[in-house]
């Protein structure tokens, strides 16, 4: 069967909870400590649907195997236009072109929906993470040293934008 891509729905939380407690929070993908409930995932989703942005799920035979969203890059009227996305894939089911997709569904929904900049906040260790994001077309703007600390070791970070032509805004 082939993969699905649509908006997550409530039915989706248990699978977007183990994925990003799996991916996000067991591994550097994510600067959280501990691992999350679908109760507080479910006031994520929530909030990001209150505020008009996407949470998208990959599927494949009604599996939820991934998901994509972004939300708010800082909460200033000035940065409407900017939006911090994330994209987890289960284990399992990387490098099988399923982040691509979601990001590609991501992007699209953006470009419709207003954004100008899309932002991405990654492990500056993850190379694999750096040059997915290059290849979708981000390019790297800041690195920024031992802003973060989880495994017992500080982090640091590399932003990566996106730039879309408009919204042409006055």
């Amino acid at each position: 069967m082939p993969l699905t891509i649509r908006p997550a729905t409530t039915a989706d939380l248990p699978a977007i909870t183990e994925i990003y407690n799996e991916a996000g929070v067991g591994t550097t993908a994510s600067y959280d400590l501990a691992p999350v409930t679908v109760a507080e995932r479910a006031a994520v989703l929530q909030h990001k649907q209150r505020r008009g942005h996407p949470t998208l799920v990959a599927l494949i035979d009604g599996e939820t195997i991934g998901f994509a969203s972004y939300g708010t890059f800082r909460d200033k009227a000035g940065y409407n236009y900017t939006v911090e996305h994330s994209v987890y894939v289960k284990s399992g089911h990387r490098a099988a072109g399923v982040g691509r997709m979601l990001m590609t569904a991501l992007i699209d929904y953006a470009k419709g929906h207003g954004v100008h900049v899309m932002i991405g906040v990654l492990d500056a260790s993850n190379e694999t993470s750096i040059n997915f994001h290059e290849r979708m077309g981000f390019v790297e703007v800041a690195r920024m040293p031992e802003v973060g600390r989880k495994f017992g070791r500080w982090l640091d970070i590399v932003m990566m934008q996106l730039t879309f032509d408009g919204p042409d805004v006055r």
